[in-house]
């Protein structure tokens, strides 16, 4: 037995016992006739004493000689600490030596093994097995295990059965780049790692399954940044005989769970919000509600008078920031450089300031007046104190780029308190959008969605207006969640196909597997899949995944412990009937 309790749970209790510790040494004090060696272990750490007028001389030449990381193995009696450390559990007590073994030396680690570390985040990529042995990453594995654990619960309580789908499937057109995989057996053909499991759980519902769930791996081949991965983790969910309603009641309920077990906060509340309504107020489809900035729409009360600027625009727009009237023109200015950055890419941005005794002083009192200034408030909800901040331009991009603006003010001014929980349901997404690229309509989520029956007629006419019945659900300003109800018969499945520019031919091509199957008595059905990975981030307070993922690939899709992607043997790849110029 290499230990009898963890380094993490001994107490003043536990006096006078014998007990048997491994772990690695986070670090000694050598005071010449007495040593301290703090032994760390997953659960936490326990203080070792090793004294020369109580510990064996050769077992003390030993301690003396252990170095950071050293594996060991201990045997001794826990005594009471002379002095106490009340920022440790096991601070009371510490382990008087008796028995000595060194399991595994180590080399001295390229950063320190501590919660505030000296590693930068490359290094510690390149030895993630060392960083997770730091409390920060360590902890945020646990708490996702923690998250995983409570919704495989919750799901299993309500008679979902866990399943597992194929992970080489076919590729399809449709979404993100696929992962490819070829076929030694089949020359010239590939398989792809899956999206996500989306026509396998719709062959579920065909099959009777009735309710399942997975918690699934998922690969996409597209760009990458601080919440988004090659390869990620859904909790993902189908259910049949249901209407939306259904889908966003259970989820609902899984959320508060989520958040009642974990955090002990109580949501009563799950706003709904149409994806029209969230894009004119808040500039994205996934809005965070935490705090206000609502959007107030300009262009009647801005484009009567000489301000080329905007009476040129698609769109006048602006938000109020609160409290911001004494911001000096240094700091807005430090604003307008922001928006002009190309990650956001305005032209310039106009303010208006509300003093406090009711008046106003804008960037354009040329043109418009004190009247004028105040429509400008009453359109944004500002108040005296507040700054008044305005884009213009083309509609969709000046939305998007107010929508970035009101997010890092959110962040400059602590409205986005990470642990404060604000859930939101967008709802009646568009079932189409139109590609310039490709010059033809592509599915906002997939082509399996369905579209609301009041609005089929649209599909011919109009196809840009029909409605989806689909449904995110959103956190704290990040999209946890999205799914929708499926299309479940053969006619509209061909004719969702056709608008989106398949031949018949193609469809059968790519889909008849399930078209086919839709023959055989397939239910009414929808589910939903959430990021397990940012779900998890975000229920911890953070909005980056990495350290909630035990490997995770770096910006640039590569994981640099392991140094993949990487080149494959020549003979390899004679093997699977690929040839390529390894020049």
């Amino acid at each position: 037995m290499y230990r009898s309790h963890s380094c993490g749970e001994l107490r003043i209790a536990d006096t006078n016992k014998e007990v048997t510790l491994a772990g690695w040494v986070q670090k000694s004090r050598d005071k010449g006739f007495m040593v301290w060696v703090d032994l760390r272990d997953r659960y936490g750490i326990t203080q070792l004493i090793f004294d020369e007028s109580r510990t064996d001389a050769s077992i003390m030449q030993q301690a003396k000689a252990l170095g950071r990381e050293f594996v060991i193995q201990v045997k001794g009696t826990v005594i009471e600490r002379e002095s106490k450390n009340s920022n440790m559990p096991t601070g009371e007590v510490e382990v008087l030596v008796k028995e000595l073994q060194v399991l595994n030396a180590s080399q001295i680690p390229p950063f320190t093994i501590e919660d505030e570390t000296d590693g930068g985040e490359d290094i510690r990529m390149k030895y993630r097995y060392l960083d997770i042995r730091r409390n920060p990453v360590k902890n945020s594995l646990l708490f996702r295990h923690k998250v995983t654990q409570e919704v495989r619960n919750y799901l299993s309580n309500l008679d979902f059965c866990e399943v597992e789908t194929p992970y080489l499937i076919k590729s399809t057109p449709e979404g993100a780049r696929d992962f490819i995989v070829p076929s030694r057996m089949n020359p010239g053909q590939f398989y792809a790692l899956p999206q996500s499991p989306q026509t396998f759980k719709q062959l579920l519902m065909v099959a009777g399954m009735d309710r399942y769930f997975q918690i699934v791996k998922c690969f996409r081949d597209e760009d990458l940044r601080a919440d988004r991965q090659p390869e990620f983790t859904q909790i993902d969910c189908e259910m049949s005989f249901i209407e939306q309603e259904d889908i966003l009641d259970i989820f609902e309920g899984l959320t508060r769970h989520l958040l009642k077990t974990i955090h002990q906060i109580e949501i009563t509340k799950f706003p709904r919000m149409t994806f029209d309504e969230a894009m004119r107020t808040y500039g994205n489809d996934k809005p965070d509600i935490r705090f206000g900035m609502k959007f107030g729409e300009l262009n009647q009360v801005s484009q009567h008078k000489e301000f080329s600027v905007f009476n040129s625009a698609e769109l006048v727009v602006g938000i109020a920031v609160p409290e911001a009237a004494n911001y000096t023109r240094k700091q807005i200015d430090e604003l307008i450089d922001w928006v002009k950055r190309p990650q956001v890419g305005a032209s310039g941005m106009v303010y208006c300031k509300c003093e406090a005794d009711g008046s106003f002083k804008s960037s354009v009192d040329k043109f418009y007046d004190q009247g004028d200034l105040a429509k400008w408030a009453e359109a944004t909800g500002a108040k005296a104190g507040d700054l008044i901040l305005v884009l213009s331009g083309p509609a969709l991009k000046t939305r998007t780029q107010l929508s970035a603006l009101r997010m890092e003010l959110g962040n400059r001014l602590g409205l986005r308190k990470p642990h404060e929980f604000a859930p939101l349901w967008v709802i009646d997404f568009p079932l189409l959008e139109w590609d310039e690229d490709t010059a033809r309509y592509h599915a906002m989520h997939h082509p399996f969605t369905s579209p609301k029956q009041e609005d089929m007629h649209l599909l011919d006419t109009d196809p840009g207006k029909v409605r989806a019945n689909a449904y995110d659900l959103v956190l704290n300003g990040n999209e946890i969640g999205g799914g929708s109800i499926r299309i479940h018969d053969k006619e509209t499945q061909a004719l969702m196909f056709k608008h989106l520019g398949f031949t018949a031919e193609e469809a059968q091509e790519q889909f008849g597997f399930l078209m086919n199957a839709f023959q055989y008595g397939a239910p009414p059905h929808g589910g939903l899949a959430f990021g397990l990975d940012r779900l998890t981030a975000i229920l911890g307070g953070q909005e980056t995944i990495r350290d909630y993922i035990a490997f995770p690939k770096n910006n640039s899709g590569r994981d640099v412990m392991i140094d993949a992607p990487s080149t494959i043997d020549a003979g390899q790849l004679s093997e699977l009937h690929i040839a390529v110029d390894l020049k």
